[in-house]
């Protein structure tokens, strides 16, 4: 068996890598133009309703913060006042922002 020099080895690993990485970005061309298409007929609901107003949202066990909202009218609205105590990732009260995932046990029924 010929033994190849080293330096072709390392070309053809180069080539197969520049395909492949040709390939994955065509992937990732066609699957982001897909979904371009149905992207404008989603509807969300965290977005504020009129008035500034959250469209209701239900408070389940986890919960995902919207838009506008802060702890403490998470805690009003879900009846948990222990929400920084319960979530030890939130090292700053005030430092809430839409999409930050929480922890909610509620004490009482939410209003």
């Amino acid at each position: 068996m010929a033994r190849r020099p080293v330096a072709s080895v390392f070309s053809a690993a180069d080539a197969a890598s520049w395909y492949v990485a040709l390939v994955l970005g065509a992937l990732v061309l066609a699957s982001s133009l897909r979904e371009g298409g149905s992207a404008e007929a989603t509807v969300q609901l965290d977005e504020p309703a009129g008035g500034g107003r959250l469209v209701a949202r239900p408070c389940d066990e986890i919960y995902v913060v919207g838009e506008g909202e802060t702890l403490h009218s998470i805690s009003d609205k879900c009846g948990d006042p222990f929400i920084v105590e319960r979530n030890p990732h939130i090292h700053d009260p005030d430092d809430v922002f839409p999409g930050l995932v929480i922890l909610i046990t509620p004490s009482k029924p939410p209003m």
